[in-house]
């Protein structure tokens, strides 16, 4: 088989050959945002899901569907440690300036570019990160208070009449939103909510990893009322043969049906692992149909391929002890456990594994789906902690 047609693309957001089992959340996304512009009554979506499950791919066609529609769109991904202020401002200029050349929209748009220009410097001392060109002067008392939540306030609502008078709206892209901290995710809320009562067409479409709902719930109690939640889980069984099926037979290639069985009980649908193993099944192949005994070859090359990356970027970024955490919730298979079995493994007491506990879920490493349970928020981390960390993990 040819390794330049093969037709599988497993990365970190890199499209697949074919998006299988997604259209009614695309369609819900497009529908919400139709409304928006049109100034009716619509929630900002939040997809949540574990990782490899294809919520960074299903933002970027998102967008690519609003802007194909005539929507104004910013596309942010929200890294630890950075401000949200820092991350919105440089995305929320270009998006800006793109609506100041409307001839409906320039005089609106100007000002919603005073208004970040205000924000930029109100906030400066605060949130020394903000690095963001603007070549308008700020209109004094328009959104330069150099507090986040009156000022993001005032800036996206200045946006939203930009694109108002334009006759279009402002769809905010933003992945990773778990890592932005719970004050600035407070402030982020209180502004679209601004934006819904003040009928002006600004909506949020972000993606993040299950504790997503909890984190936005405790930054604002009315949070769920704004937003809906969708979980982006793996594929249904069809689905999963479609992402893996069809992009071989648009080549001219099949899988035997012990094949696919195989490959999808592999990777239980989880699209980026369905992309991994297409691609290697792809390559083991001598010709078409890609046997059994072929998907049994890729599935070495393929779960060595995952160790040295998707699992391995993980893993190098933990400290000892997290590990061990991590190991201990391994030791238990996939989870979810409950804190005081991982303790009991570990032979330590519940509370001071406490802040090791906090750290893996600040780091997006697990995730808590209930009071005192504890899960990983990558698929098969349990298998990959127990190949790399065999014996002796226990140990201080």
């Amino acid at each position: 088989m040819d390794p330049i047609r093969n037709p599988y693309a497993p990365g970190a957001g890199t499209p697949p050959p074919e998006l299988a089992g997604r259209d009614e959340l695309l369609r819900t996304v497009d529908v919400a945002s139709q409304r928006v512009r049109a100034g009716r009554h619509a929630k900002s979506v939040l997809m949540i899901g574990l990782r490899g499950v294809g919520k960074t791919v299903l933002l970027d066609r998102m967008r690519d569907i609003a802007e194909g529609a005539g929507l104004h769109t910013l596309r942010i991904e929200a890294p630890e440690g950075r401000s949200l202020p820092a991350i919105l401002a440089p995305q929320l200029r270009q998006a800006l300036l793109r609506l100041s050349r409307s001839e409906q929209a320039r005089e609106l748009g100007k000002r919603a570019l005073r208004a970040l220009a205000g924000f930029a410097r109100g906030l400066k001392l605060k949130y020394a990160d903000i690095e963001v060109g603007i070549d308008f002067d700020p209109e004094p008392g328009l959104a330069d208070n150099g507090d986040l939540e009156h000022d993001l306030q005032a800036l996206l609502e200045a946006a939203g009449r930009a694109a108002k008078a334009g006759g279009t709206a402002l769809i905010m892209f933003i992945d990773e939103l778990q890592y932005v901290q719970e004050e600035q995710l407070a402030s982020l809320v209180t502004a679209l909510h601004r934006c819904a009562q003040q009928q002006v067409p600004v909506m949020l479409v972000g993606a993040g990893l299950p504790q997503l709902p909890g984190q936005m719930g405790r930054a604002k109690s009315y949070a769920e009322r704004l937003f809906d939640f969708p979980f982006v889980g793996p594929l249904d069984a069809e689905a999963a043969r479609a992402a893996l099926e069809v992009p071989a037979a648009e080549l001219g290639v099949v899988f035997e049906p012990g094949a696919t069985a195989r490959i999808l009980d592999q990777t239980q649908g989880y699209p980026y692992f369905l992309q991994e193993w297409g691609k290697h099944a792809w390559d083991a192949a001598d010709d078409s149909p890609i046997t059994l005994a072929d998907v049994e070859a890729a599935s070495v090359t393929a779960t060595a391929a995952l160790d040295e990356s998707f699992f391995r970027v993980r893993f190098d970024r933990l400290t000892p002890s997290e590990k061990r955490y991590l190991r201990a919730m391994a030791e238990l298979g996939p989870g979810p456990h409950r804190s005081g079995d991982v303790a009991t493994l570990l032979e330590r007491k519940v509370t001071t594994l406490g802040p090791t506990r906090s750290q893996l879920i600040a780091k997006g490493m697990i995730w808590s789906p209930s009071h005192g349970d504890t899960a990983f928020t990558v698929p098969m981390f349990d298998r990959f902690m127990r190949r790399i960390m065999p014996q002796g993990w226990t140990l201080d």
